[in-house]
């Protein structure tokens, strides 16, 4: 009924000149179109042989003149979806045919899943294949593709639901190391603010140790050099004694002798350098391993930070 009805709508559209579908048709004022070519070609014959302008339609005869012609856009849309479907329709003829014998496809060999032509079923690749009729496995294998269809739509779903999850569990993991990023960088801050704290801390109290330890030596050094007069004083004594007459030497010998047992160097401050070797390291190797532990500690002391 399909074939009939295109074929009908066909008709409707062949040029009554060349027999053919009509090419940039045009109308008359009678309703019949023609090809433009056709009917141009036709006009110019009939003023050259009758010796007029005005012709006559070719097909019911009624005068014309070629001011007459109208492009009938119409029939020309008509045209060309007729084109589309007799084109998609020989190809759908052709689809159906076996590409190497040119036979209607109208088996289907289970062995190989295709479908095959009657040559092919005679053939060597088929023969003493099992095959039947297309429409008996229809059916079948209808089921069997939308079984399959819909496993692979559940798939599908399931896949669009993972890829939900992970689009979420990455946004809450980034927000999760941002937090906890800006919670380091907060803290560490802090950290750095309070070892400045205790790095000026130290450094005054370092700062008093020193004047305190540099006061002390001046002292000592200034007593140093007391007992150094002292000694060199009794010294020039002993030995212009010695050098004298016996009365000037035995003169108060006694007092002489005593001064010179009471005259001694003293060394009361000379263990300061070896108290400072264990005096700030110490707080500072704790507060290092409180942060890197023993390791942390032995790369400072590697690159001489300590």
């Amino acid at each position: 009924m399909a074939f009939k009805l295109l074929t009908n709508i066909e008709k409707e559209v062949t040029c009554p000149i060349c027999l053919d579908l009509l090419k940039e048709p045009l109308s008359l004022d009678c309703g019949h179109s023609f090809c433009k070519a056709c009917i141009t070609e036709e006009n110019k014959e009939s003023v050259t042989s009758q010796g007029r302008k005005s012709s006559s339609c070719p097909v019911c005869q009624i005068a014309f003149c070629s001011g007459e012609l109208r492009p009938n856009w119409h029939v020309a849309n008509i045209v060309e979806r007729l084109q589309e479907v007799k084109m998609s329709s020989e190809e759908e003829q052709k689809r159906n045919l076996c590409e190497r014998h040119e036979e209607k496809l109208v088996l289907f060999c289970k062995k190989d899943g295709k479908v095959i032509c009657w040559v092919c079923e005679r053939s060597q690749e088929h023969r003493g294949h099992q095959t039947v009729p297309m429409e008996e496995v229809v059916q079948e294998h209808q089921e069997k593709l939308q079984t399959a269809l819909q496993k692979l739509r559940e798939e599908q779903q399931e896949e669009k639901m993972l890829e939900a999850t992970l689009k979420e569990e990455r946004t809450s993991l980034k927000n999760q190391i941002q937090n906890e990023k800006r919670c380091v960088q907060a803290q560490f801050k802090k950290l750095k603010t309070i070892l400045e704290n205790e790095e000026l801390r130290i450094v005054q109290q370092l700062e008093s140790e020193e004047k305190a330890i540099l006061d002390t030596l001046a002292a000592t050094e200034l007593e140093l050099v007391q007992q150094s007069q002292l000694m060199r004083d009794l010294v020039s004594e002993l030995e212009h004694r010695l050098q004298g007459s016996t009365a000037d030497m035995l003169q108060d010998v006694n007092h002489i002798i005593e001064r010179s047992k009471n005259l001694s160097l003293k060394k009361q401050n000379m263990f300061l350098k070896e108290q400072r070797k264990v005096s700030r390291i110490a707080d500072l190797k704790v507060i290092i391993e409180a942060f890197g532990g023993e390791e942390c500690w032995s790369k400072w002391l590697a690159v001489g930070v300590l």
